[in-house]
Formats: structure tokens, sequence, C-alpha cells
């Protein structure tokens, strides 16, 4: 019996080694982008207690250099939220730009294996017209066989 051999098989093979590869870059973007959110929030989070410790300053009897303390404690966190929320942008884009690269090693993977399975069909297709052929030799020899004994 033939055996089928897929003369691109190791094209396939490196279309599936190169997806997993992009599956492992597209979840470390994606970890870093979930991590960048979640120090932005923190920082936010952060910034809601500076305000609320300001509030607290400003009320009864003010002591100046606790109240500009609290503004700047809340002015820095200002800050670091702007500039942590420029980071969850940076990390997004890169999430984004790892799922159009997983996307179309994917799309490229699949149609080697479309393409591997049409020559399979192929190949079962050959090995049933040259099993047709066989059997049709067969009865022929044994059709002409018999009639030449009988003749």
């Amino acid at each position: 019996m033939a055996k089928f051999v897929y003369s691109m098989q190791n094209v396939l093979e490196i279309k599936k080694k190169l997806e997993t590869q992009a599956k492992l870059a597209f979840s470390q973007a994606n970890n870093k982008y979930l991590q960048e959110q979640a120090n932005l929030m923190e920082l936010q989070l952060k910034k809601t207690e500076y305000d609320d410790l300001l509030k607290t300053e400003l009320e009864g009897n003010i002591d100046v250099k606790k109240v500009t303390v609290a503004r700047k404690n809340v002015n820095t966190m200002k800050t670091l939220i702007r500039y942590q929320s420029m980071e969850v942008v940076k990390a997004k884009k890169k999430l984004e730009e790892e799922r159009e690269k997983l996307q179309q090693i994917m799309q490229e993977r699949k149609t080697h294996e479309l393409l591997r399975e049409k020559a399979f069909e192929e190949f079962k297709k050959e090995i049933a017209r040259e099993e047709a052929k066989e059997i049709d030799g067969l009865i022929s020899f044994t059709y002409s066989g018999n009639n030449k004994g009988e003749g």
C-alpha cells in the first residue's frame, strides 16, 4: 500500500511552530496589558486617598505644611497616572499587534492544512483509480483465461 507524503509537510510544521510562538507572544502581551491596567487602577485609588486626605486637611484648623504636602502628593499622583495611562496605551497597542500577527499566522497554518487535506484527498482518489485498474486487469485476465479454456 502506498504511503501518503505531503511535499510541504516541513512548511506546515514550521507554521505550527510559528503559531505556538505567536500564541506565547500574545499571551505575554496580554499579561503585560492587564498588569499595566492594574497598576493604573492602583494609582487612581491612591490619588483618591490623597484627594480625601487633602479635603480633610482643608477642613477646620489649616496646617499649611500638611496642605502643601497633600497637594504635592495629589499632583504627583496625577503625573504618575498620566505616565501610567501612556503605558497602558502602549501595552494595548502591542497587544493588538500580537493579535494581528497571531491571526495572520493562524490563517497561514490553516491554509497549509487545507492544502494538505486536498493533497490527501487527491492521493486517496489516485489509490482508488489504481485499485480500479488492478481490479479491471484481474477481471480481464480471469475472463480471457476462462474463454481460452472453453474455445
